[in-house]
């Protein structure tokens, strides 16, 4: 365990520099933006000049870069930034939305892992046939069709046609135990509100999957196919190891790369998916961050950048931690 502690605080080290660096690109790229964002926050070409300059003061956008960087991570380190669009603090703003989208994510993760990693084993095993050929196919469709075009689609099938789904409001159970919306509604019994949840969520979760889940049956399979001519496989084939064993044994070996897959499709997710949840108005971080972008709210899009480069940054940390108890030989 004092190895694995030891690794833990050389990767905990190495990514204070990464997280500081988005920053920095980050704030750097909105301050040479050519715009005038106190303008636009003063309420556009007609503001007065004073409110204008007033506006320019208060969020020092009158000094020099370093002094305003200065200034903004300080505001970060001590939970002081507010958006000079909507007057909210930002960190409260997050805190709101982050369940949602975690709703959300979940929700698409689940169908993703449920429907890739057995396409993807299935893939391999009938190597070059029509199955095999299917998944190909899925994980084109899904990679070049537009999401928002794939979500009006199926709006107007299972909104318009059928009924099935609702575009209004966000049904949450009475009591949170877990945060995850499902989960709750299920351990608290309340069955409608477990009904109405999936009514509003599934559609756009099955639209994140969707995009994902062919990416990620064609990663499973060609993984399941390297390992499957690995020496070891082919040693076992040769002393007679039945079809099922030898499945197996490959499984487990190929799943461990798909691991750092699974993570980091979550990650984006995380990070909000502003296409879907702005085409089917659920509040969470991508409404969130088009909202920022609509109206030049430059703190909010900074800390949007910052908090994605967070989950990509946690999300690396827990890959490597599953990577060292797996194999002891990356903790060298």
């Amino acid at each position: 365990m004092a190895g694995m502690g030891r690794y833990l605080v050389r990767r905990a080290i190495t990514f204070i520099p990464t997280v500081f660096g988005v920053l920095f690109i980050t704030f750097t790229i909105a301050f040479l933006m050519p715009a005038n964002p106190a303008r636009v926050w003063a309420g556009g070409q007609k503001a007065s000049p004073e409110v204008v300059q007033r506006i320019r003061r208060m969020y020092h956008l009158d000094e020099p870069f370093w002094s305003q960087f200065y200034y903004f991570t300080k505001a970060i380190l001590t939970n002081s930034i507010y958006s000079p669009v909507t007057h909210n603090l930002v960190s409260e703003e997050f805190m709101r939305r982050i369940p949602i989208t975690l709703n959300l994510a979940i929700m698409a993760m689940f169908m993703i892992v449920v429907m890739g990693i057995p396409m993807g084993i299935i893939a391999a095993l009938k190597k070059d046939t029509a199955i095999d050929n299917a998944v190909r196919v899925l994980a084109l469709i899904g990679y070049s069709t537009p999401s928002f075009w794939i979500a009006f689609i199926f709006m107007w099938v299972f909104y318009n046609e059928l009924g099935w789904m609702t575009l209004v409001g966000l049904p949450r159970p009475s009591q949170m135990i877990t945060g995850i919306y499902l989960v709750d509604a299920l351990l608290l019994g309340e069955w409608k509100t477990f009904i109405d949840i999936n009514r509003r969520l599934l559609l756009p979760a099955f639209i994140l999957a969707f995009i994902s889940v062919g990416g990620l049956a064609r990663y499973v399979r060609n993984t399941m196919l390297d390992v499957l001519s690995a020496d070891f496989i082919l040693f076992a084939q040769a002393k007679g190891l039945p079809p099922f064993r030898l499945w197996r044994h490959a499984l487990k070996n190929s799943l461990i790369p798909v691991i750092t897959v699974v993570f980091f499709m979550f990650g984006g997710l995380m990070s909000g998916a502003i296409i879907t949840e702005t085409v089917f108005g659920i509040p969470g971080l991508g409404v969130l961050y088009y909202s920022a972008i609509a109206n030049l709210d430059i703190p909010v899009i900074v800390l949007s950048t910052l908090y994605a480069g967070l989950i990509i940054v946690v999300i690396s940390l827990i890959v490597d931690i599953l990577y060292a108890l797996i194999d002891p030989r990356v903790r060298l």
